[in-house]
């Protein structure tokens, strides 16, 4: 071993090797994945998908969605493992569903209890305007012009001649 070579490693020299010998490593052929072959794998990705969901249900419908999204075009497996290859949509699949209904709020079923009595004090427009008519004037300027009559702050200030500061602490204050 007094080549270089020799000094990096016996992996260096098999390449080395290799190359001269002409037996150079041939990529993985890609080969597309063969929908008809699907079916010989359900069992292990429902196995999979229960152990994922905890439920029956909810793992056949996770495997039942994965082949959807696999089918949806064509498909090229690097090597012979297709049940390797098809565990990867499974977890995106699922991992996309469970995104999907952590962002969506929990419904809830309405009781009798939670609706509110009929006679419960309510408050009425007159009431609301007998309210505001009572304001004093400079508040009651700003809570007319932003709430009733749907000006900006910017606006309602160029119309009181005011500044824009002083219209949010008026309406702070007449509300």
């Amino acid at each position: 071993m007094d080549s270089p070579l020799a000094a990096k490693g016996p992996a260096a020299l098999r390449r080395v090797e290799d190359a001269a010998s002409g037996a150079a490593h041939a990529k993985p052929s890609n080969r597309p994945l063969e929908p008809d072959a699907l079916g010989d794998h359900i069992d292990h990705l429902y196995r999979a998908a229960w152990a994922m969901c905890g439920s029956r249900h909810d793992a056949e419908d996770l495997v039942q969605e994965t082949f959807v999204n696999v089918l949806k075009r064509p498909r090229l497996l690097r090597d012979d493992n297709e049940i390797g290859y098809l565990m990867r949509p499974l977890r995106n699949t699922y991992a996309s569903a469970y995104r999907r209904a952590a962002s969506r709020p929990t419904p809830r079923e309405l009781f009798e209890d939670d609706v509110p009595p009929a006679d419960e004090s309510r408050i009425d427009a007159r009431e609301i305007m007998r309210a505001v008519a009572s304001a004093p004037p400079r508040y009651r300027d700003a809570v007319i012009a932003v709430d009733l009559f749907g000006m900006s702050y910017r606006e309602a200030a160029r119309s009181l001649g005011t500044r824009e500061s002083t219209i949010t602490t008026r309406l702070h204050r007449g509300r």
